[in-house]
C-alpha cells in the first residue's frame, strides 16, 4: 500500500501555482470547459468537406434519444438506392418498425441464453453479463439482417416514429425490468426440473407480455399497406396490397447474403485473415450469425474504396466520442490538444486501447465518400444520423488517421474480397468471450 501524504499533495498544489502558464489555462478551462479550449480550428482547415468521390445522398436522418444508430445506418444504405432507383426525395424507411422486431426478438434471445446457462450460478460471468443489459437499442450489422430477412421493411410513412422509439430510456428501463423477472421464473423452472413442454408454454405467455409492452410503446407493425409518393418529377404512384416483405423486395432487392463485415482489431488473440464470432451476441434465434473477418488497415481501408467507387455507400462502426467535434462535425486525431492543455501524454496504440477499456465501437454511420489524391485516402465523407444540426448538415468529415485509429468495423460486398479473403471470411471463425470489446454494439 501507498497512501498519498498530506505533505506531498501539498507540495504539488506549491508546484501547480508557482507555474504561471498552468493557472492562465486554469482559468480558460474552468470557464469555458475542456474541449471548448483545446479545440483545434487547424483540423477543421485540414478536413475541408470537399471530396473526389461523393456519393448523392437526401437529408439526414435523426434518430434522436436512442441507441439505433446501427440501424439508421443500414436503412440509409438502402434508402440511397431508393432515392436514385425510383426518384424519390426525402424519404426514409421506417425505423420504428425494424426497432419493435429487434426488441421482439432480442426478448426470445435472452430467454434462450438464461435456459442455456440455467445451471450456472447468478454469480457466474456470464450469467452476470446477461442480467447487467438483458437487452439495449444497440446492434450488429449481422443482427439488422436478420431482422431484414425475417420481417423486411416499410415505409416510415406507415409505421411513423412514437415517443418511446425517438426517446428509449423509459422503454429499455420497464422492457428489462420485465426480462429480469422472466429471467427468475425461467431459472426456477429448470431447477424444479419443469418439463420442456411447461417452459416453452410459459416462454410463450412471456412473449406475450412482450408484444404487449411493445405494441403499447410502439405502435403494431402493419402487415399489408399501400405504398404511395410522388417522384422528383411530381409523378403519382400508388402501389398497393404490399407486405413488407414484398416492399423490400420489389423496392430495395439487395441479397444480404453478398455482403460481409470486415474489422481491424489488431490485438494479439485476434491475428489478421481469421474469422471471428461472439458468443452470446445476436438477436434472431437460429437468425445470420454475427461473424468478422479482421484484416489490416491498408486492406480494410481499400475494401471500403472499392465499394464507394462502385457509387455504393458503406455501412461502417467507430468509436465516435473519440477526438472529434458535434458542431463542425470533424473526426481528426488533432481535433483537440489535450495533451497540450494538460500537460499529459495520452499516447496508445489502436491494440492498447482495445486491450484496456478504453475504446471500443460506439456508434455506426455511413460512409458516402473519399477524397483520393495521388490514389491514396486523405479523408472521408460520413453520413450521421443525429439530424441537421449537427456538423455540414448531419454530414461529418473523417481523417484517414482517424479512421485507422478508431474505426472497427466495414461492411462490403463479396465480390471485392480477394480469393484468400474470402476462403478466411468463410472459414470456420473463432468464438470470442461475450465480453470482448468486437462484441460491441454500435
Amino acid at each position: 500500500m501507498s497512501k498519498i501524504k498530506n505533505e506531498r499533495t501539498k507540495a504539488f498544489r506549491e508546484a501547480f501555482e508557482k507555474n504561471s502558464k498552468q493557472v492562465a489555462v486554469q482559468r480558460g478551462v474552468v470557464k469555458n470547459g475542456i474541449r471548448t479550449s483545446a479545440e483545434n480550428v487547424q483540423a477543421q482547415i485540414e478536413n475541408a468537406p470537399v471530396f473526389s468521390i461523393d456519393l448523392a445522398t437526401g437529408k439526414v436522418a435523426n434518430q434522436k434519444q436512442s441507441g439505433r444508430c446501427w440501424m439508421f445506418a443500414a436503412l440509409n444504405t438502402f434508402r440511397h438506392k431508393l432515392l436514385t432507383s425510383f426518384q424519390l426525395k426525402d424519404f426514409e424507411l421506417s425505423q420504428n418498425y425494424t426497432f419493435f422486431w429487434d426488441k421482439y426478438e432480442k426478448a426470445n434471445y435472452f430467454y434462450e441464453n438464461i435456459l442455456n446457462t440455467a445451471e450456472q450460478p447468478t454469480t457466474s460471468r456470464e450469467v452476470t453479463f446477461l442480467l447487467q443489459t438483458p437487452q439495449q437499442d444497440g446492434g450488429q450489422w449481422d443482427m439488422i439482417v436478420s431482422l431484414f430477412q425475417k420481417y423486411g421493411v416499410v415505409p416510415k410513412s406507415v409505421m411513423p416514429e412514437s415517443s418511446n422509439s425517438s426517446n428509449s430510456r423509459d422503454l429499455n428501463n420497464y422492457l428489462n425490468k420485465l426480462l429480469r423477472k422472466h429471467a427468475t421464473l425461467l431459472r426456477q423452472m429448470v431447477a424444479e426440473k419443469a418439463s420442456n413442454e411447461e417452459i416453452q408454454a410459459n416462454r410463450e405467455a412471456m412473449l406475450q407480455e412482450v408484444y404487449n409492452l411493445l405494441a403499447i410503446s410502439l405502435g403494431t407493425p402493419p402487415e399489408v399497406f399501400d405504398f404511395e409518393y410522388r417522384d422528383d418529377e411530381k409523378n403519382y404512384h400508388l402501389d398497393q396490397g404490399l407486405t413488407p416483405q414484398s416492399f423490400y423486395d420489389q423496392y430495395i432487392g439487395v441479397n444480404l447474403d453478398d455482403y460481409v463485415s470486415i474489422i481491424n482489431a489488431p490485438t494479439e488473440d485476434k491475428p489478421f485473415m481469421k474469422s471471428y464470432t461472439v458468443d452470446m451476441l445476436g438477436n434472431v434465434v437460429d437468425g445470420k450469425q454475427v461473424k468478422y473477418l479482421n484484416l489490416e488497415m491498408e486492406d480494410f481501408k481499400a475494401l471500403a474504396v472499392k465499394q464507394l467507387e462502385e457509387g455504393e455507400s458503406v455501412w461502417f462502426g467507430c468509436d465516435v466520442g473519440q477526438s472529434s467535434t458535434r458542431d463542425s462535425g470533424i473526426m481528426a486525431l488533432n481535433a483537440y490538444d489535450i495533451e497540450d492543455l494538460f500537460d499529459v501524454d495520452l499516447t496508445m496504440t489502436k491494440a492498447e486501447r482495445l486491450d484496456y477499456g478504453e475504446s471500443l465501437m460506439t456508434h455506426a454511420m455511413v460512409l458516402t465518400g473519399v477524397d483520393m489524391i495521388d490514389d491514396q485516402a486523405k479523408k472521408w465523407k460520413v453520413e450521421n444520423s443525429w439530424g441537421e444540426k449537427v456538423g455540414e448538415k448531419g454530414f461529418f468529415v473523417m481523417s484517414d488517421e482517424w479512421m485507422d485509429e478508431y474505426t472497427y468495423q466495414i461492411v462490403v460486398r463479396k465480390e471485392f474480397l480477394s480469393p484468400d479473403q474470402l476462403a478466411a471470411f468463410e472459414a470456420t471463425p473463432t468464438v470470442l468471450a461475450p465480453w470482448d470489446p468486437m462484441g460491441a454494439l454500435a
